[in-house]
């Protein structure tokens, strides 16, 4: 991996100057990685720039110092562990609900359970799929963004060649077989229709599943927690626990708007301190009851407790499966911690606990094989009585703080969802100025909220509320699976035998996993899963109508002579001011501007078409948010802009977003009249970059390359890249730098500035949308009915983007589709 390459360009001045690109390309790139020239449609330049991703920062956790690292480990012992490490409150309870029929059972399940946690929290999740992380995001999503960035599974039709020259996976040597192979699964994710659906598909069931899963696992640890009250408290019914789980949950979603990672960091020790407690009990147990429960560590445990349990055995694997739950959470919130710093804590904090735990568990079980009526409450009668209460108050403390990693996960996908279109728009609050991932999702959280409680009282014991869990956690398992073949194939390129290894053992052992689950599916697996399909068709309706209306606003671009026509109308009145046009169309002008036009013969000074588009990476830098174009002829102040964020980015409030487009259009404005940047200089070398400043397609296959400058690498600041000067002040020959240049420069400035200064009006277009005439009556009342009504009762795009009332004009306009 060629790091240091990044450093040296970066230094140049970040963007997409097609100069550095070529250097970047040579150290980076095998030239059988970039597809032949002629090949590339030519499309409209803006439209290029604004869908090549800024370059991905390091890889998290490369050079790290020891102590950062250590410190890392210790911190995300409190987000990430909690939940599973309070899996022994109820593994067993649930597992041997119907009393242990033979002394060795105890063993086969104790060694499945230690054989399932290497397997698949330790080898899958924490030494392989945490390399798969993208820019340092983890989960299902994260897994599909980068896969998108390798080939073009995304929907919406606004991908280029170009997106996938910035990324961090290269390998520089690679045996021509793997490349094929790489390059076979490309051709087939982007030309079988069916293969990007079902990747779309699976992405939002386990999106979905993920959701469903956070209202499971606070009922579920809570309850299994305040469980332990009975052991002191005997005249408590079961009713009774279960308010207490209530009143417990509905403080716990309260406190979630005060932000929630503050949490997670100052629960680190008390998480700590609950590990090295269940594992000190855990050793007690194993010294004072039964040393012989050692034995598990021999798999051939697990083949005896098939033997003897044979269906019995199978079906209770669903159970058992509760040991790693929570692995998903501790994927989906990497991005706070570095990979090493979540190896370490794993393999030597967490790891060792749990499987004590487990150990100590069987031994007191083995001894007390007589007394069915400890099972309900295994963990808590297996605990020294004199270490009753600190045990009890730290199980709940590290429930809650479980179900705040899993809750956490469900504002990050959310937030991500709203990032691909793919949900009705909701209000996103950040609640810290430190970390970015850390959000707060009012309407999802009551919804979660209200879920979580009902579940509690509908279901009433863990046992159901396990069974509904499983499922979750069974089918994200097997999603994940798929995902990352696809990963290791088309991104990593490694070697056939390694992928096929991973693909037959996680495929095999969790289908064994998934069909124990399924056969129970009658009793409560239908919940989570009923919730997932409602939450996916929402999402499926959503993206697809999003699509259409996408396809139709590029179908109806109009063309540059029109818009020339328009603008040079006799009756078009100037009014003064900036007027700003949201679109989410990034190639070319929209249809709703003529229709404006034609309705009120009226424009304002300086025009600004804006386009929010997010990328698939995390983060992109505000010095490469914005790229401009100026729309011909030159005396209408008419540009079009791209504003570009990653999935991770926090939209700013309209004034704010306001200034920084001004002043980044003003050095747009001073580049234009310096460099003439859009004139294309004939720099011919093969690259993807290859395409033209035109919005038709034209004929030929004449090559040319722009050069094409952010503010942030222009003129402004030579002084603070002394190693670019040279090349800039080339340019600065180049453009004949004179008085009457800086003249206009300046008064071009002059206007924007006074413009900005009159007032700035927002025109958001309200495209209403509805089904041809001639359409299925499915898809009549998919767009007609469904769409609408979640349009209706969801945020529309002013409130999104906080627009302050009195400078917003809604133009409205119906497209069929």
């Amino acid at each position: 991996m060629a790091h240091h390459h990044h450093h040296h360009h970066a230094s140049v001045g970040r963007g997409g100057g097609s100069m550095e690109i070529v250097s970047y390309y040579s150290t980076e790139l095998d030239l059988e990685d970039l597809p032949p020239a002629v090949d590339v449609k030519r499309q409209d330049s803006l439209y290029r720039d604004a869908t090549m991703p800024a370059h991905a920062g390091h890889l998290h956790g490369q050079h790290e110092s020891w102590v950062r690292t250590l410190r890392l480990a210790f911190q995300c012992v409190g987000i990430l562990y909690a939940d599973l490490g309070t899996s022994p409150l109820y593994v067993y309870a649930n597992t041997f609900k119907y009393g242990v029929k033979h002394k060795d059972d105890v063993l086969g399940v104790l060694s499945i359970i230690i054989y399932s946690f290497v397997l698949f929290t330790m080898i899958k999740i924490v030494f392989i799929a945490l390399y798969a992380n993208d820019d340092g995001d983890g989960g299902t999503f994260a897994l599909y963004s980068l896969i998108s960035r390798y080939a073009k599974v995304l929907l919406i039709p606004n991908q280029q060649a170009e997106d996938e020259l910035v990324s961090r996976y290269r390998y520089r040597t690679k045996p021509s077989a793997t490349l094929r192979r790489a390059q076979w699964i490309k051709n087939l994710l982007e030309t079988s229709k069916a293969a990007k659906i079902t990747l779309f598909f699976l992405t939002i069931l386990a999106t979905a599943l993920a959701i469903s899963d956070c209202m499971l696992t606070p009922p579920i640890s809570v309850l299994a927690a305040v469980n332990g009250l009975k052991l002191r408290a005997h005249h408590l019914t079961t009713d009774q626990t279960v308010w207490i789980t209530v009143g417990i949950l509905v403080v716990f979603f309260a406190v979630q708007r005060f932000g929630t990672d503050k949490i997670g960091y100052t629960f680190a020790p008390l998480v700590f301190v609950w590990l090295l407690l269940i594992s000190g009990i855990g050793i007690y147990n194993m010294v004072k009851y039964d040393i012989g429960t050692l034995k598990a560590f021999n798999p051939k445990y697990i083949i005896d407790y098939f033997r003897r349990n044979k269906k019995k055995g199978w079906v209770s694997l669903g159970e058992i499966l509760l040991c790693f739950t929570g692995t998903e959470a501790l994927f989906a919130d990497l991005g706070y911690f570095s990979i090493r710093s979540i190896q370490l804590s794993f393999t030597f904090g967490l790891l060792p606990s749990v499987l004590l735990t487990y150990i100590g568990q069987a031994a007191y079980l083995r001894k007390h094989l007589g007394m069915p009526d400890i099972i309900p409450n295994i963990f808590f009668n297996s605990i020294p009585d004199s270490l009753f209460w600190p045990t009890f108050v730290l199980a709940l403390i590290a429930s809650v703080i479980g179900s705040q990693a899993m809750v956490s996960c469900a504002f990050a996908t959310m937030s991500h969802l709203q990032a691909l279109n793919c949900f009705p728009r909701v209000k996103i609050l950040h609640t810290s100025r430190r970390y970015s991932g850390q959000l707060y999702i009012p309407e999802v959280n009551i919804f979660l909220c209200i879920a979580a409680c009902v579940v509690t009282i509908s279901f009433r014991t863990t046992g159901f509320i396990a069974k509904a869990h499983e499922i979750c956690v069974v089918l994200v398992m097997i999603i994940t699976t798929l995902l990352m073949t696809i990963v290791m194939l088309l991104v990593w390129k490694v070697n056939i035998w390694w992928i096929a290894i991973f693909f037959i053992v996680f495929m095999s052992t969790e289908s064994v996993y998934t069909a124990a689950v399924l056969y129970k599916f009658t009793y409560g697996p239908y919940m989570p899963l009923a919730m997932s399909a409602v939450l996916m068709f929402i999402m499926i309706v959503w993206h697809y109508v999003h699509v259409k209306r996408y396809k139709y606003e590029l179908d109806h671009t109009v063309s540059r002579d029109e818009v020339k026509d328009l603008l040079e109308r006799r009756d078009l009145k100037k009014v003064p001011g900036l007027g700003l046009f949201y679109t989410e169309l990034v190639q070319g002008i929209p249809p709703i501007f003529p229709h404006l036009i034609e309705k009120i013969p009226t424009i304002h000074s300086v025009i600004v078409f804006i386009t929010v588009k997010n990328l698939s990476v995390p983060h992109v830098d505000v010095s490469e948010r914005f790229l401009f174009r100026q729309v011909e002829p030159k005396e209408f102040m008419v540009f079009r802009c791209v504003a570009r964020y990653g999935y991770r980015d926090t939209l700013e409030t309209a004034n704010d977003f306001v200034k920084i487009l001004v002043e980044y259009l003003q050095y747009y404005v001073r580049d234009l009249n310096l460099y003439g940047v859009g004139e294309p200089l004939k720099i011919v070398f093969h690259s993807a970059r290859v395409d033209s400043f035109s919005w038709e397609k034209p004929s030929g296959n004449a090559i040319f390359a722009e050069e094409m400058l952010t503010p942030a690498q222009s003129f402004s600041e030579l002084t603070m890249h002394p190693v670019s000067m040279s090349s800039r002040l080339a340019h600065f020959q180049m453009g004949k730098m004179n008085l009457e240049e800086m003249l206009k420069i300046e008064e071009d400035q002059k206007i924007i500035q006074r413009e900005v200064d009159n007032g700035v009006i927002y025109i958001v277009g309200e495209s209403e949308v509805v089904a041809k005439p001639h359409s299925s009556l499915f898809k009549k009342i998919i767009v007609n009915y469904i769409y609408s009504f979640l349009r209706k009762n969801s945020r529309n795009g002013e409130k999104m983007l906080s627009i302050p009332r009195g400078q917003l004009l809604k133009v409205g306009i119906t497209y069929e589709i």
